[in-house]
């Protein structure tokens, strides 16, 4: 006899745990950058980037666009309940922001505002057990010209010789 599923109680998972977490951190973070004056455009926005090596499609995804008066910022939400063994900020690595950066130029490029300013924004969320959490805003923590491509001329080629 089949059992009614609406009674079986599955255990949370670490994922969803992990989830939940960052959920609650993005809310947090959200309420920051409002109390602060930034305009929300959209959350969570997710878009095909291109593909790997492997020809895979792949998909990046901006926590939040907003508004800090003229400047469009893209926002990256970090949020961890310890900070013993490394600073929450190292979680957003060259691989990360490389990802953030293609996935701007394909938001810009989708809703044509290259001529806006930009930059890309921040905000670590610590949530000890006990204690309340401690929300950290860094402004302009990297551009994207270290992602730019580099041409080559003959010039260049000068310095190593």
């Amino acid at each position: 006899m089949r059992e009614d599923l609406s009674i079986v109680k599955i255990p949370e998972t670490e994922g969803t745990y992990r989830s939940q977490l960052g959920v609650r951190g993005e809310l947090l973070a959200t309420s920051l950058l409002v109390d602060n004056g930034y305009r929300i455009v959209v959350r969570n926005f997710r878009v095909p980037v291109g593909r790997n090596s492997k020809g895979v499609q792949v998909t990046g995804e901006i926590d939040i666009i907003a508004l800090d008066g003229d400047t469009l910022c893209f926002i990256e939400v970090k949020t961890r309940r310890s900070d013993e063994f490394t600073p929450i900020i190292t979680a957003v690595d060259l691989r990360k922001q490389r990802q953030i950066t293609r996935t701007a130029r394909v938001y810009r490029r989708i809703f044509d505002v290259w001529d806006m300013k930009h930059r890309f924004d921040v905000v670590t969320v610590l949530m000890h057990r006990q204690a309340e959490p401690v929300i950290e805003l860094k402004q302009g923590f990297w551009n994207e010209s270290s992602f730019r491509k580099r041409s080559w001329s003959h010039e260049s080629w000068r310095d190593f010789a």
